[in-house]
């Protein structure tokens, strides 16, 4: 065959992947210069994996075998290894065959075959190098994977079965015969996604469940940030065996508090989990070698001095990330506060944090050390603690999705909350979260909303979108979104510990009048529906307590329950105002509560402890959030109710309909022969191009979405006689993209009745606004009276295509009225979308309007979120105004630009963020 000259070394081909058992792999292509590499892999390969690979006794590869297997032209031969520590540990190869199975370059098949190592087998390596070759072919044109297995070799056969790929399979001489399609399918994704969710829990399980830590940089003295994080973990009473490494250290021979020091992991002779590295950074690459050579699984780096210092810093950052994840081992931080795990098996506090936390249900990630300080410290006040935390500082490598991963199916999370500074792969946030959120509740604050408001070592990389996105992408995600701290611990408090509202229906009863109605207003302003309050006065016993509230929740009318609780007065065993102390009003309270299956929270004032004694022990049935103002509460229960509503119905997200006239190979067509250069040899404009009308109304009506005609009036008899051909009434208005949709301005003058009316109409309009050149003026059809509203949809360079709607005209952009959702949407996406502006009731007959056609509204929703989902090359659809009647709709204006699709980072192969 004529072979294609040897490409480049192909560097984005390279990545880091998290196996089956939480280690990590690189995955790279094999060059010349492996071939010792290779040589030295083969030796460890067993004769029975040769004999699979190679149908024939195979002790050692040649010479000329290992020319053959490192040498490759990167486009009809490649090679790709898994590596840790620098040497394979499995490779795999494809070489393309024509359609009658001989070599040759213009054929779409490949012959694909692998071998692992033995000692490495099962944790998911061939898998993970499956995923990676098949994009790798994609690229390169090929279609199909053939390859031939023996029979006996169960475990390959079960890699490619598994894979998802739609296949062939038979059986002849001997030998299994497969045949992969490598176009992606539902089912490939949803193997490589559950893959990917099983793989980076584990690899957090092995940082949050160690069996042993090592402590490296603690110093013979009290005080310094080693000896610290020592004396943490000693007083939080780790259950696993600790270590303290210092390289001054003799082996063996140093006792600190009872922990054995050594002057290296690697000299401490028996397996370490995680290590803890508090060295300066200067020392750091060292520390994470000797972890590397000791098999260590996992590091928590606290120094800083890395990319919040600047340049030089984050290339040290890029370095540490690739120096431990060649060695296998996972990264949190650098920078990071800590980790903790109050599960009572483990006792974990391997954070700058002096005390360990009560044991609690909430799960929490942060970005920022003082944020996690607050947190912690908010709920040791009232009385709760975490699941686990992560304080991930720099989040080089562990970040939130990670947690999320991990969170999903721990037990021991009720739920999750996280404070972001920034997203690194917002899209794989979006579905991670989305997931989670139907069985666990997700509560974030995010801060830095502001451009350049990022802590430069926080954000890793630094992706920014734009805010409404964000609120768009939690909505959909079922994610709670608040505003600070204080919310987010009162949400997650209330979402650990109670069962989720059936509905929104409040009763509200206690010893405070005052209270009583406070709590009333502010549940009517959250868009609760309270019960007048009961008032027991402040005379009444915790008995009197106990009793309503379970008269409350056995009432079928009441989906919630607000207690609200002030010092008792007139009884021998009443509180003491000044103590803040009534602990048989918070045992009568938990006793009435145990059990219940609706919600119960108490407002206490003056009373200091009771959030302490009703959220600090006990089995969560029978732990109460307690807080100091009615809005702080009711604010909780309002965004319960409301993920309550949304995961009801998280099940069924509804569904991307299918329309019959859309001609999505035609419009794939039309954007290609669109984005061509009209000078052959020339390269498209990198920023892509605005289409004109005619080529935006006939590229949208690939899509059933018709543009309302308009031609052209470049003079007053051009006007005349395109009216003519309309019919009147018409519209007069501009185009120049100054005016374009500026009715405020006389660039639109509607329903001219006759040809006067219209001459009249076009000197105006020039006379004021400028000449026919400036103005490009053009005439239409008036369409049916309706309500003016704007449908757009936008790609967001990380969160990907976003469709958005509102209302036409000023107040609605003064107001920012506009309304959010991701690409692809759903019917019921869409449903959603147009209830959601503030001004929706003007579209559902307000004042005694009558209603218009949102079923139609929907439609095109749908529409023109299909076409962006179908054809990643539209960057921007911008129909306005679109007029929606009581029966149909005109699209009136449409601006559509095309440009070459920003690359897609959630549809290839698993991999983890590379820097």
């Amino acid at each position: 065959m004529t072979e294609h000259q040897t490409q480049p070394y192909p560097v984005h081909w390279e990545a880091d992947v998290v196996l089956r058992d939480g280690g990590i792999a690189h995955i790279r292509p094999i060059g010349p210069d492996d071939a010792g590499r290779l040589v030295g892999f083969y030796e460890k390969v067993s004769d029975e994996s040769k004999y699979y690979r190679f149908f024939a006794p195979y002790p050692r590869l040649s010479d000329r075998d290992v020319h053959r297997f490192t040498h490759h032209d990167y486009v009809d031969r490649v090679g790709l290894a898994a590596t840790v520590g620098g040497q394979f540990i499995a490779t795999v190869r494809y070489d393309r065959i024509d359609e009658n199975g001989r070599s040759g370059h213009h054929g779409t098949r490949a012959e694909v075959a692998f071998l692992v190592q033995d000692d490495h087998q099962g944790r998911g390596v061939a898998s993970a190098l499956l995923e990676h070759i098949a994009a790798v072919a994609r690229e390169r044109g090929i279609l199909h994977f053939t390859a031939e297995v023996l029979p006996a070799n169960r475990k390959m056969v079960k890699v490619f079965t598994d894979a998802g790929f739609t296949q062939q399979r038979s059986f002849a001489d001997g030998v299994v015969h497969l045949d992969l399609d490598l176009e992606p399918t539902d089912e490939s994704v949803q193997v490589m996604r559950a893959r990917e969710h099983r793989a980076e829990a584990r690899s957090v399980q092995r940082l949050l469940r160690p069996a042993s830590v090592a402590v490296v940089g603690t110093g013979r003295r009290p005080g310094g940030v080693g000896r610290t994080l020592l004396r943490n973990i000693t007083a939080g009473g780790f259950t696993g065996r600790l270590y303290a490494v210092n390289h001054s250290f003799p082996d063996g021979g140093t006792d600190l508090d009872g922990v054995p020091g050594y002057r290296s992991v690697a000299s401490i002779g028996e397996p370490v989990d995680l290590a803890v590295i508090a060295v300066p950074a200067d020392r750091v690459p060292e520390a994470v070698a000797d972890c590397g050579e000791a098999g260590v699984r996992g590091l928590v780096v606290v120094a800083a001095g890395y990319s919040e210092s600047g340049a030089e810093g984050r290339e040290k950052q890029r370095e540490l990330v690739r120096r431990a994840r060649s060695h296998g081992m996972r990264v949190i931080g650098p920078n990071a506060f800590g980790v903790l795990n109050t599960a009572d098996d483990i006792r974990l506090n391997a954070s700058l944090s002096p005390e360990m936390p009560h044991r609690g249900r909430l799960g929490l990630f942060t970005q920022s050390g003082s944020i996690g300080i607050a947190l912690l410290s908010g709920l040791h006040r009232r009385g709760a603690g975490p699941s686990s935390f992560v304080s991930a500082g720099n989040r080089a490598d562990v970040s939130g999705n990670d947690l999320l991963q991990f969170w999903q199916d721990d037990p021991e999370t009720e739920a999750v909350l996280m404070y972001l500074e920034s997203f690194g792969n917002p899209r794989k946030f979006t579905r991670i979260a989305r997931r989670i959120a139907a069985t666990k509740p997700v509560v974030v604050v995010k801060g830095a909303l502001h451009s350049g408001s990022v802590p430069a070592g926080h954000a890793v990389p630094d992706t920014r979108i734009p805010d409404s996105t964000v609120s768009a992408l939690f909505r959909q995600a079922g994610v709670i979104r608040v505003a600070t701290v204080t919310e987010l611990l009162d949400a997650g408090l209330f979402l650990a510990l109670q069962p989720l509202p059936a509905g929104d229906r409040v009763a509200v009863l206690g010893n405070s009048e005052s209270i009583g109605l406070l709590t009333y207003d502010a549940a009517l302003s959250a868009g609760l529906r309270p019960a007048p309050p009961l008032d027991l006065t402040t005379a009444a016993r915790p008995e009197d307590f106990a009793a309503a509230l379970r008269k409350a929740l056995a009432d079928p009318g009441n989906d919630a329950v607000v207690v609200t609780a002030i010092p008792r007065v007139g009884s021998e065993d009443a509180a003491d105002p000044e103590s803040g102390d009534d602990p048989a009003l918070a045992e009568a309270l938990r006793a009435a509560a145990e059990g219940a299956a609706k919600p119960v929270a108490v407002v206490h004032l003056a009373l200091e402890t009771m959030a302490d004694r009703l959220a600090a022990a006990g089995p969560p049935g029978a732990r109460i959030p307690a807080y100091s103002a009615p809005d702080r509460l009711v604010g909780s229960l309002a965004e319960a109710t409301a993920y309550a509503m949304w995961r009801a119905t998280a099940a069924e997200p509804g569904r991307v309909p299918q329309f019959d006239d859309v001609q999505e190979a035609a419009a794939a067509e039309d954007v290609r022969s669109l984005l061509t250069p009209a000078e052959p040899g020339t390269a498209p404009a990198p920023g892509g191009r605005t289409l004109n009308d005619a080529e935006a109304a006939g590229l949208l009506a690939r899509y059933g979405i018709h543009v309302h005609r308009a031609l052209p009036a470049p003079d007053r008899e051009a006007a005349v006689a395109a009216a003519r051909a309309l019919g009147y009434p018409v519209a007069l208005k501009t185009t120049a993209p100054h005016l374009r949709h500026r009715a405020d301005l006389g660039g639109v003058r509607l329903d001219l009745a006759d040809e006067q009316d219209l001459r009249r109409a076009y000197d105006e309009l020039t006379a004021r606004l400028g000449g026919p050149a400036e103005l490009r003026p053009v005439v239409q059809a008036m369409a049916p009276r309706g309500v003016d509203t704007v449908v757009r949809a936008g790609v967001d360079p990380a969160a990907g295509a976003v469709l958005s709607f509102g209302l036409a005209g000023a107040p609605s952009e003064l107001l920012g009225d506009t309304a959010h959702r991701l690409v692809p949407a759903t019917d019921r996406d869409v449903a959603e979308l147009v209830r959601s502006i503030k001004a929706a009731p003007l579209l559902f007959g307000w004042r005694g309007a009558e209603p218009v056609d949102t079923a139609a509204l929907e439609e095109l929703l749908l529409r023109v979120s299909m076409l962006a989902d179908d054809l990643p090359e539209v960057v921007g659809v911008d129909l306005e105004p679109v007029v929606v009647a009581a029966r149909g709709l005109s699209v009136l204006g449409a601006t559509v630009r095309l440009a070459p699709p920003p690359p897609r980072t959630d549809l290839g192969p698993r991999a983890l963020a590379s820097y």
